[in-house]
Protein backbone atom coordinates (compact mmCIF):
# COMPACT_ATOMS: atom_id res chain seq x y z
CA UNK A 1 0.00 0.00 0.00
CA UNK A 2 1.59 3.21 -0.98
CA UNK A 3 1.51 5.86 1.47
CA UNK A 4 0.06 8.34 -0.82
CA UNK A 5 -2.98 6.02 -2.10
CA UNK A 6 -3.84 5.52 1.48
CA UNK A 7 -3.99 8.62 2.27
CA UNK A 8 -6.46 9.63 -0.54
CA UNK A 9 -8.76 6.20 -0.09
CA UNK A 10 -9.05 7.58 3.53
CA UNK A 11 -9.83 10.91 3.08
CA UNK A 12 -12.35 10.48 0.61
CA UNK A 13 -14.10 8.01 2.96
CA UNK A 14 -13.68 10.99 5.37
CA UNK A 15 -15.42 13.48 3.37
CA UNK A 16 -18.45 11.12 3.41
CA UNK A 17 -18.10 9.53 6.73
CA UNK A 18 -16.66 12.24 9.44
CA UNK A 19 -18.69 12.94 12.35
CA UNK A 20 -20.05 16.86 12.55
CA UNK A 21 -18.02 17.86 15.60
CA UNK A 22 -17.51 20.79 16.47
CA UNK A 23 -14.44 21.47 17.20
CA UNK A 24 -13.71 20.42 13.44
CA UNK A 25 -15.88 23.18 12.21
CA UNK A 26 -13.78 26.20 10.29
CA UNK A 27 -15.17 28.62 13.05
CA UNK A 28 -13.49 27.40 15.41
CA UNK A 29 -10.38 29.20 17.31
CA UNK A 30 -7.19 27.72 18.27
CA UNK A 31 -8.58 27.70 21.60
CA UNK A 32 -11.09 25.81 20.90
CA UNK A 33 -9.50 22.83 19.20
CA UNK A 34 -7.16 22.48 22.57
CA UNK A 35 -9.92 22.38 25.10
CA UNK A 36 -11.29 20.19 22.72
CA UNK A 37 -7.91 18.09 22.83
CA UNK A 38 -7.43 18.25 26.87
CA UNK A 39 -11.12 17.27 27.29
CA UNK A 40 -11.09 14.35 25.17
CA UNK A 41 -8.31 12.57 27.08
CA UNK A 42 -9.25 9.24 28.01
CA UNK A 43 -13.03 10.62 27.84
CA UNK A 44 -15.54 9.68 25.03
CA UNK A 45 -16.82 12.35 22.59
CA UNK A 46 -20.59 11.87 23.73
CA UNK A 47 -19.90 13.35 27.06
CA UNK A 48 -17.39 15.90 25.83
CA UNK A 49 -19.50 17.55 23.84
CA UNK A 50 -21.87 19.62 26.18
CA UNK A 51 -18.98 20.40 28.69
CA UNK A 52 -16.50 21.75 25.75
CA UNK A 53 -19.64 24.07 24.30
CA UNK A 54 -20.12 25.22 27.91
CA UNK A 55 -16.98 26.13 28.50
CA UNK A 56 -16.31 27.86 24.93
CA UNK A 57 -19.55 29.56 26.54
CA UNK A 58 -17.90 30.81 29.55
CA UNK A 59 -14.29 30.99 28.57
CA UNK A 60 -14.21 32.01 24.59
CA UNK A 61 -10.75 32.72 25.12
CA UNK A 62 -7.29 31.82 27.35
CA UNK A 63 -7.46 35.02 28.76
CA UNK A 64 -11.06 34.66 29.92
CA UNK A 65 -9.81 31.34 31.92
CA UNK A 66 -6.89 32.96 33.44
CA UNK A 67 -9.03 35.75 34.66
CA UNK A 68 -10.58 33.57 37.09
CA UNK A 69 -9.42 31.12 40.03
CA UNK A 70 -8.25 27.55 38.99
CA UNK A 71 -11.01 25.97 40.95
CA UNK A 72 -13.64 27.45 38.82
CA UNK A 73 -11.69 25.40 35.98
CA UNK A 74 -12.32 22.51 38.35
CA UNK A 75 -16.27 23.45 39.07
CA UNK A 76 -16.73 23.47 35.56
CA UNK A 77 -14.53 20.67 34.51
CA UNK A 78 -17.89 18.43 36.12
CA UNK A 79 -17.66 14.59 35.63
CA UNK A 80 -15.32 14.49 32.94
CA UNK A 81 -12.94 12.61 35.56
CA UNK A 82 -9.17 13.16 35.43
CA UNK A 83 -9.85 16.69 36.83
CA UNK A 84 -6.42 17.48 36.73
CA UNK A 85 -6.42 18.05 33.38
CA UNK A 86 -8.84 21.20 34.08
CA UNK A 87 -6.16 23.01 36.23
CA UNK A 88 -3.34 22.19 33.16
CA UNK A 89 -5.36 24.09 30.90
CA UNK A 90 -5.80 26.79 33.56
CA UNK A 91 -2.32 26.69 33.91
CA UNK A 92 -1.84 26.76 29.92
CA UNK A 93 -4.22 29.96 29.81
CA UNK A 94 -2.20 31.48 32.34
CA UNK A 95 1.49 30.81 30.70
CA UNK A 96 -0.33 31.65 27.27
CA UNK A 97 -1.36 35.23 28.84
CA UNK A 98 2.12 35.69 30.34
CA UNK A 99 3.94 34.47 27.15
CA UNK A 100 1.88 34.84 23.94
CA UNK A 101 -0.33 37.58 24.25
CA UNK A 102 -3.46 35.33 25.29
CA UNK A 103 -2.92 33.64 22.37
CA UNK A 104 -2.55 29.56 21.71
CA UNK A 105 1.13 29.83 19.97
CA UNK A 106 1.13 27.83 16.88
CA UNK A 107 4.98 26.63 16.86
CA UNK A 108 5.28 23.07 17.87
CA UNK A 109 7.77 23.83 20.42
CA UNK A 110 5.87 26.69 21.67
CA UNK A 111 2.76 24.70 22.15
CA UNK A 112 5.17 21.48 24.10
CA UNK A 113 6.51 24.24 26.47
CA UNK A 114 2.63 24.71 27.87
CA UNK A 115 1.71 22.91 31.02
CA UNK A 116 -0.16 19.92 30.31
CA UNK A 117 0.59 19.96 27.14
CA UNK A 118 2.34 16.92 25.31
CA UNK A 119 3.58 15.49 22.34
CA UNK A 120 0.14 14.03 20.87
CA UNK A 121 -2.01 17.09 22.26
CA UNK A 122 0.75 19.61 20.43
CA UNK A 123 0.99 18.15 17.94
CA UNK A 124 -3.20 17.54 17.29
CA UNK A 125 -3.14 21.31 17.75
CA UNK A 126 -0.28 22.15 15.07
CA UNK A 127 -2.13 19.95 12.66
CA UNK A 128 -6.04 20.83 13.52
CA UNK A 129 -5.86 24.42 14.33
CA UNK A 130 -3.13 25.67 12.35
CA UNK A 131 -3.14 23.06 9.53
CA UNK A 132 0.36 21.93 9.89
CA UNK A 133 2.08 18.92 8.52
CA UNK A 134 2.66 16.67 11.57
CA UNK A 135 1.87 13.07 13.18
CA UNK A 136 -0.75 13.20 15.20
CA UNK A 137 -0.84 9.46 16.84
CA UNK A 138 -3.40 8.62 19.41
CA UNK A 139 -4.46 5.21 20.18
CA UNK A 140 -7.05 4.80 17.18
CA UNK A 141 -4.02 5.62 15.15
CA UNK A 142 -1.70 3.52 16.34
CA UNK A 143 -4.06 0.66 16.26
CA UNK A 144 -5.16 2.08 12.23
CA UNK A 145 -1.61 2.04 11.45
CA UNK A 146 -0.49 -1.64 13.29
CA UNK A 147 -3.38 -3.33 11.37
CA UNK A 148 -3.06 -1.71 7.86
CA UNK A 149 0.60 -1.20 7.71
CA UNK A 150 2.26 -3.35 9.79
CA UNK A 151 -0.30 -6.20 9.42
CA UNK A 152 -0.83 -6.91 13.69
CA UNK A 153 -3.16 -6.80 16.04
CA UNK A 154 -2.18 -3.89 18.22
CA UNK A 155 0.22 -1.02 17.90
CA UNK A 156 2.72 -0.23 20.73
CA UNK A 157 1.14 1.43 23.86
CA UNK A 158 3.63 4.41 23.79
CA UNK A 159 4.56 6.27 20.74
CA UNK A 160 8.49 6.15 19.55
CA UNK A 161 10.17 8.24 16.69
CA UNK A 162 9.82 4.93 14.38
CA UNK A 163 6.27 5.68 14.78
CA UNK A 164 6.10 9.47 14.45
CA UNK A 165 8.22 8.53 11.19
CA UNK A 166 5.94 6.04 10.00
CA UNK A 167 2.79 8.23 10.13
CA UNK A 168 4.73 11.23 8.66
CA UNK A 169 5.32 8.86 5.78
CA UNK A 170 1.58 8.46 5.15
CA UNK A 171 0.55 12.43 5.10
CA UNK A 172 0.41 14.07 1.82
CA UNK A 173 2.46 16.58 1.42
CA UNK A 174 0.57 19.62 1.71
CA UNK A 175 0.05 20.85 4.60
CA UNK A 176 -3.54 21.23 4.57
CA UNK A 177 -4.10 18.05 3.02
CA UNK A 178 -1.91 16.49 5.73
CA UNK A 179 -3.84 18.36 8.53
CA UNK A 180 -6.86 16.81 6.82
CA UNK A 181 -5.36 13.12 6.79
CA UNK A 182 -4.74 13.11 10.54
CA UNK A 183 -8.16 13.93 11.30
CA UNK A 184 -9.32 10.98 8.80
CA UNK A 185 -6.77 8.79 10.22
CA UNK A 186 -8.16 9.14 13.71
CA UNK A 187 -11.73 8.83 12.69
CA UNK A 188 -10.98 5.96 10.80
CA UNK A 189 -9.72 4.25 13.29
CA UNK A 190 -12.67 5.44 15.68
CA UNK A 191 -15.37 4.49 13.74
CA UNK A 192 -14.28 1.53 11.50
CA UNK A 193 -11.07 0.23 13.16
CA UNK A 194 -11.91 -0.65 16.07
CA UNK A 195 -10.22 -2.38 18.77
CA UNK A 196 -13.13 -5.12 19.26
CA UNK A 197 -15.01 -6.37 16.15
CA UNK A 198 -13.44 -3.84 13.85
CA UNK A 199 -15.84 -3.06 10.33
CA UNK A 200 -13.46 -4.14 8.20
CA UNK A 201 -16.37 -4.85 5.62
CA UNK A 202 -17.12 -0.45 5.77
CA UNK A 203 -13.39 -0.04 5.84
CA UNK A 204 -11.52 2.12 2.11
CA UNK A 205 -8.45 0.25 2.67
CA UNK A 206 -9.17 -3.22 3.28
CA UNK A 207 -7.98 -4.11 -0.22
CA UNK A 208 -4.44 -3.24 0.88
CA UNK A 209 -4.68 -4.25 4.70
CA UNK A 210 -1.61 -6.08 5.73
CA UNK A 211 -3.65 -7.65 9.19
CA UNK A 212 -6.37 -9.06 6.69
CA UNK A 213 -4.02 -10.27 4.09
CA UNK A 214 -2.47 -12.10 7.14
CA UNK A 215 -5.54 -13.20 8.02
CA UNK A 216 -6.18 -11.25 10.76
CA UNK A 217 -3.90 -12.40 13.38
CA UNK A 218 -4.85 -12.07 16.68
CA UNK A 219 -2.59 -9.75 19.05
CA UNK A 220 0.27 -11.32 20.64
CA UNK A 221 0.69 -9.35 23.81
CA UNK A 222 -1.72 -9.96 26.84
CA UNK A 223 -5.10 -8.89 27.06
CA UNK A 224 -5.85 -5.06 27.97
CA UNK A 225 -7.78 -5.77 30.63
CA UNK A 226 -10.55 -1.70 31.39
CA UNK A 227 -9.53 -0.16 34.47
CA UNK A 228 -12.05 -0.53 36.55
CA UNK A 229 -13.57 2.63 38.95
CA UNK A 230 -15.81 1.12 41.46
CA UNK A 231 -14.71 1.17 44.73
CA UNK A 232 -11.05 2.79 44.13
CA UNK A 233 -9.61 5.82 45.22
CA UNK A 234 -10.44 7.52 41.98
CA UNK A 235 -14.32 7.09 42.97
CA UNK A 236 -13.75 8.18 46.52
CA UNK A 237 -12.03 11.79 44.95
CA UNK A 238 -14.61 12.38 42.18
CA UNK A 239 -17.46 12.05 45.15
CA UNK A 240 -15.41 14.49 47.06
CA UNK A 241 -14.69 16.82 44.44
CA UNK A 242 -18.71 16.43 43.70
CA UNK A 243 -19.56 18.16 46.96
CA UNK A 244 -16.86 20.90 46.49
CA UNK A 245 -17.70 21.58 43.20
CA UNK A 246 -21.74 21.87 44.54
CA UNK A 247 -21.13 23.99 46.98
CA UNK A 248 -21.43 27.73 47.39
CA UNK A 249 -18.42 27.90 49.62
CA UNK A 250 -16.35 26.33 51.58
CA UNK A 251 -16.91 22.70 52.81
CA UNK A 252 -17.11 21.03 56.63
CA UNK A 253 -15.34 17.71 57.21
CA UNK A 254 -18.69 16.49 57.83
CA UNK A 255 -19.83 16.64 54.58
CA UNK A 256 -17.20 15.25 52.96
CA UNK A 257 -17.16 12.39 55.43
CA UNK A 258 -20.93 10.96 54.82
CA UNK A 259 -19.84 10.72 50.90
CA UNK A 260 -17.57 7.52 52.09
CA UNK A 261 -17.81 5.45 54.75
CA UNK A 262 -14.42 4.06 54.82
CA UNK A 263 -11.93 6.47 56.79
CA UNK A 264 -8.91 5.86 55.09
CA UNK A 265 -9.77 5.28 51.75
CA UNK A 266 -11.53 8.87 52.09
CA UNK A 267 -8.42 10.41 54.26
CA UNK A 268 -6.18 9.21 51.20
CA UNK A 269 -8.30 10.17 48.88
CA UNK A 270 -8.13 13.63 50.31
CA UNK A 271 -4.93 14.21 50.66
CA UNK A 272 -4.64 12.98 46.87
CA UNK A 273 -6.87 15.98 46.59
CA UNK A 274 -4.68 18.58 48.38
CA UNK A 275 -1.35 16.90 47.27
CA UNK A 276 -2.37 17.48 43.75
CA UNK A 277 -4.22 21.08 43.93
CA UNK A 278 -7.56 20.41 43.36
CA UNK A 279 -8.69 21.20 46.93
CA UNK A 280 -7.74 24.16 49.63
CA UNK A 281 -7.28 23.98 52.95
CA UNK A 282 -8.83 27.23 54.25
CA UNK A 283 -9.14 26.22 58.03
CA UNK A 284 -8.77 23.33 60.44
CA UNK A 285 -11.09 20.79 58.81
CA UNK A 286 -12.59 23.02 56.48
CA UNK A 287 -11.89 22.44 52.50
CA UNK A 288 -12.80 24.43 49.09
CA UNK A 289 -11.58 24.35 45.43
CA UNK A 290 -8.54 26.40 44.73
CA UNK A 291 -8.52 29.88 44.30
Amino acid sequence: MTSVRMADEVLEWFAVCARDLPWRRPETTPWGVLVSEIMLQQTPVNRVLPVWAEWLSRWPTPADLAAEPSGEAVRAWGRLGYPRRALRLHQAATTMLERHGGTVPDELDDLLALPGVGSYTARAVAAFAFRQRHAVIDVNVRRLVARAVEGVAEGPTSVSRRDLALVADLLPADPETAARASAAFMELGALVCVARAPRCAACPVRDRCAWLAAGSPPSEGPARRPQGYAGTDRQVRGRLLAVLREATGPVEQADLDAVWDEPVQRDRALAGLLTDGLVSRTAPGVYALPH
